[in-house]
């Protein structure tokens, strides 16, 4: 999973003195929350798909040395933690919100 792009300072969505927002909606910008969640999704499946692949070529005498494979299982297990942090932040933020008085 890619994790440079949280630390890159995002520019604000519009002007704070005449209140216009940006062109683009928070929904519908490239670096949208929604957007780098679904990336960041895309990639730690891509890593899972990665270690099966490890694991099944161990098991089945390929190229893949142990090593490389105990690696390969340890990213994928440490990105998937790391998504569900995400995953529990984000739905007690929701619950947050929810539980707040207009």
């Amino acid at each position: 999973m890619d994790v440079t792009r949280i630390g890159v300072p995002v520019a604000p969505a519009g002007d704070a003195a005449t209140g216009a927002t940006g062109a683009t909606g928070a929904a519908k910008g490239p670096g949208s929350f929604g957007e780098v969640l679904k990336d960041s999704l895309a990639q730690v499946n891509h890593l899972q798909h990665e270690a099966d692949g490890a694991i099944q070529q161990l098991a089945t005498g390929g190229t893949a040395t142990l090593h490389d494979t105990m690696l390969t299982i340890e990213k994928a297990e440490l990105s998937f933690r790391l998504m569900m942090q995400v995953r529990n932040k984000t739905v007690e933020a929701y619950q947050e919100v929810v539980r707040m008085q207009v």
